[in-house]
């Protein structure tokens, strides 16, 4: 069994993001490896969280003082690659990369649940940190600021949108033979090819 293809990338990240969210065997079908470069090419990767995604492409959040968040800011461009390891499926997406507003933002940190909105104003991300009790010290500080009420989203604390020009679905195969079926952004939409394995 071969990939079908779809008019449209996003129509066929859709159905395979769904089915991984079915799937049992997977534990967190939004896990996928962010790869970003430092502006003078170091390479980089670590394990995030799609939160949303449509036509305009795939966002994730984080903390702007993360090297992730710097290296960003250098090189605007990134790499991100899903792994279904039961469905034997794989999604690589390439392309710039672009701030959401701050009402996107402002909207996922609101859907957060309280203690990770507290989290995010506690932790000063990929920093030093000198031993646990600062960061609960840090917590129970944020959580006696923001006891009652909302909490407010960070001004240090927002995401961004990979915008794809190449998205690539990879499905096993016997003998090393896999499927793979590559969309590059084209003026007028999409285009699609076969690549061999």
């Amino acid at each position: 069994m071969s990939i079908t293809p779809e008019s449209s990338p996003f129509d066929l990240f859709a159905k395979w993001y769904a089915e991984a969210e079915a799937c049992e065997g997977i534990d967190d079908h939004t896990a996928m490896t962010l790869a970003t470069a430092d502006a003078v090419g170091v390479p980089d990767a670590r394990q995030v969280l799609l939160k949303d995604f449509d036509a305009r492409g795939f966002a994730f959040y984080t903390n702007l003082t993360s090297p992730k968040a710097g290296q960003l800011a250098a090189n605007p461009r990134a790499a991100l690659c899903f792994y279904w390891m039961p469905l034997e499926r794989q999604v690589r997406i390439r392309g710039a990369v672009e701030p959401v507003t701050d009402a996107e933002a402002d909207a996922y940190f609101a859907s957060r649940p309280r203690q990770s909105q507290i989290g995010a104003w506690a932790s000063k991300q990929s920093q030093n940190l000198e031993g646990r009790l600062i960061l609960e010290r840090r917590i129970i500080q944020y959580g006696a600021k923001y006891a009652l009420g909302a909490v407010p989203r960070p001004p240090f604390w927002s995401g961004f949108r990979v915008i794809p020009e190449v998205i690539e679905f990879w499905l096993k195969m016997p003998y090393r033979l896999h499927d793979r079926l590559v969309y590059t952004r084209a003026a007028d939409g999409w285009e699609h090819r076969r690549l061999f394995p």
